[in-house]
């Protein structure tokens, strides 16, 4: 029986796939084809889709309230606002675009997520596999760790950048006023950030347990 929300829900993981499928496979080909000097210019070629893609994720937070997908609410609030937050500190702070260690945050994000959405996808359809369900709830978590990480990194440079005396012990030339919060703000989300991904560690890891007891206890009623 046809239902408009198994076909919303269902689109949305598929674009989601599809989606971050081309901007992993991008990302490897220009690295493959063009060496290091594909590093610096990840962003031009995929911001755009990335932040497509990173911006329709805050409709997971309503697909969960609403019951369309079965999931906890905090760790995945977490997740879409830190994402967010640091593609729009990207986005607005130019000189950090060109860093290697933005596109390595864009290949650990879109693996994190072609783990996460060809399981929803078989859900879905009603088509759950043990071996999809094992690699989405174990091996996202370590590599969810190691994304964390590389935020920290990402967002430290971007106070560099900001701070002061930046242009003292930088070749960047900062164009922020010595009055400004920014430095003052970013560590303060640095902390948020480490306590946040702490939390949702947790929560997955509560996650992981549920799920796969939930499919140990169907296997043995079968």
């Amino acid at each position: 029986m046809f239902s408009f929300r198994l076909a919303y829900i269902f689109s949305y993981n598929l674009f989601q796939f599809c989606g971050h499928t081309w901007i992993l496979a991008n990302t490897i080909a220009r690295v493959l084809s063009f060496g290091q000097d594909a590093l610096a210019d990840t962003f031009y070629s995929v911001g755009f889709v990335m932040s497509l893609c990173q911006l329709l994720s805050i409709l997971e937070l309503f697909h969960i309230a609403d019951g369309i997908e079965k999931a906890r609410l905090l760790p995945r609030f977490i997740q879409v606002t830190e994402k967010n937050l640091l593609l729009i500190m990207v986005i607005m702070l130019e000189e950090i675009q060109s860093k290697p260690v933005v596109c390595a945050q864009f290949c650990l994000w879109n693996i994190l997520d072609l783990l996460r959405y060809p399981h929803e996808l078989l859900c879905v359809m009603d088509k759950p596999s043990i071996a999809m369900l094992w690699t989405r709830y174990t091996l996202w978590i370590p590599l969810y760790i190691l994304s964390v990480a590389t935020e920290g990194v990402i967002i430290y440079q971007a106070v560099l950048y900001v701070e002061p005396t930046a242009s003292t012990s930088c070749p960047l030339n900062s164009t922020v006023s010595t009055h400004s919060p920014l430095p003052f703000v970013l560590m303060l989300y640095l902390s948020v950030l480490a306590l946040g991904a702490s939390v949702t560690v947790w929560q997955l890891l509560k996650e992981r347990q549920h799920h796969l007891e939930k499919w140990n206890k169907k296997m043995k009623r079968k």
